[in-house]
């Protein structure tokens, strides 16, 4: 597969979705995450609600189009989930990416990142906003 059809329209209209520097006053947590692979960082504040479940965030990313894809994507998504339904995506999109039909409910937006199976050198991008995410709610306790 060309990187052509790796970075495809889809991908770069998610990646232009991204509010730049976008910051969130008076959260809960906040966590960066890394990629050792490519050196991408996706960082995340949250702010949570009493049954700790996200109840607002906001990402600034520093990443190729396909992490900041895939960040526009969960900042879509991830109000009102826990942290479990956010490490079971994260499962779910992880399986995908190395070919496993996960069966489990995905969001629909992730099967676009599953362009990038053939590319796993990418797939540590793709991930960094959920691992943003889970280090945030460590930090929130």
């Amino acid at each position: 597969m060309s990187a052509r059809l790796l970075y495809n329209r889809d991908i770069l209209r998610l990646a232009a979705m991204l509010i730049p520097d976008e910051h969130l006053a008076g959260s809960s947590a906040s966590a960066e995450a890394r990629s050792p692979t490519c050196g991408s960082r996706i960082a995340v504040d949250i702010l949570l609600d009493d049954n700790d479940t996200i109840a607002d965030l906001a990402f600034r990313a520093h990443a190729c189009a396909l992490g900041q894809a895939s960040t526009a994507i969960v900042r879509a998504h991830a109000k009102g989930h826990d942290r479990a339904s956010i490490m079971a995506m994260r499962g779910i999109l992880s399986a995908r990416l190395r070919g496993a039909n996960e069966t489990g409910q995905g969001w629909p937006q992730l099967e676009l990142l599953t362009t990038a199976r053939d590319f796993p050198a990418r797939h540590a991008a793709i991930l960094l906003p959920f691992d943003a995410l889970l280090l945030a709610f460590e930090a929130a306790g």
